[in-house]
């Protein structure tokens, strides 16, 4: 099979610069979706980790959006023509708060492009790191991994889905309904058909259902531990997408605590297959553990 990339490497180092008001009505609106109380979220507040998502939206014009509702592959991103795009992962580290009124510019430099060849076809990673400030002042810090794949072919061997663990703290189930799916896509400015679209991510892609977002659920993840444990200040997060979630059925957002500053995460649908694993590691006082201190305090920004 011929690479589908030319000059795969030339999009490495590419970078661009934009710049986004954290305003307040966005935020109110996550919260809303999230089933979260708005208390909190005035101006000045600080926003809670991961909703910085929500800004920096895609603004590509009309005539510049290709079949599946993403913007036609070229310009910042390399133009992948595998027909899927998911977000496989990423991290971030937490160095300041971003807050509620703050104008933010945000530096994305293309940092790896690469091709493997696996069970189900060509993929390929591509790893764009984000940094997101304040009149010079680093807040966020994120590298954001997505996976391009070919649709699969007919006869093409389904790939053996990996259990979650069982040995969490707390579960919490969650039902991916439509409208909480299309709200979020709506928030986020994402017009891949995927999400919303049930007679294109069934007949065109040939998923079972509509797929629930990738920063969705690690969203979802982060907000679950501090449902936990309020008051929560997460330092840095990690996580990896390992099995489409979809709206036909429910799922569980699990967390297992430890003795230290470090809590695993994991999405398990409802089949007992992992969908997302992800690390969360907390803020800690004069490097005591969070844990069982969950009021502690981070380091005063």
């Amino acid at each position: 099979m011929s690479n589908p990339i030319p000059a795969l490497e030339s999009w490495i180092g590419r970078s661009e610069r934009v710049s986004d008001e954290a305003t307040r009505a966005p935020a109110l609106a996550l919260a809303a979706t999230l089933d979260r109380d708005a208390s909190g979220l005035e101006r000045g507040d600080p926003l809670p980790p991961l909703w910085h998502w929500i800004y920096f939206t895609p603004k590509a014009p009309a005539h510049e959006i290709g079949p599946d509702g993403h913007p036609r592959r070229g310009g910042f991103l390399p133009p992948v023509s595998l027909a899927r795009r998911m977000w496989a992962g990423g991290r971030l580290d937490f160095h300041q708060p971003i807050r509620i009124g703050d104008a933010l510019t945000r530096t994305s430099t293309i940092a790896d492009v690469r091709r493997r060849e696996g069970k189900s076809g060509t993929l390929v990673f591509v790893t764009v790191r984000h940094e997101i400030g304040r009149d010079g002042l680093l807040l966020l810090t994120e590298e954001h991994d997505i996976v391009y794949r070919d649709l699969p072919q007919p006869g093409a061997p389904a790939r053996v889905p990996e259990n979650a663990p069982t040995d969490e703290s707390t579960a919490r189930e969650v039902v991916p309904d439509p409208v909480l799916l299309f709200r979020y896509s709506a928030l986020t400015f994402n017009g891949h058909r995927i999400h919303y679209d049930r007679s294109y991510v069934t007949g065109v892609e040939g998923y079972p259902g509509l797929i629930v977002h990738g920063p969705l659920i690690a969203t979802l993840l982060v907000d679950e531990a501090r449902r936990q444990r309020p008051g929560l200040r997460v330092r840095r997060f990690e996580f990896r997408a390992v099995h489409p979630l979809f709206d036909i059925d429910r799922f569980e957002l699990c967390c297992r605590f430890g003795a230290g500053a470090g809590i695993d995460l994991w999405a398990r649908d409802k089949g007992g297959r992992l969908a997302m694993s992800a690390r969360l590691e907390a803020w800690a006082d004069d490097n005591v553990p969070v844990w069982p201190h969950p009021s502690s305090p981070p380091p005063s920004p």
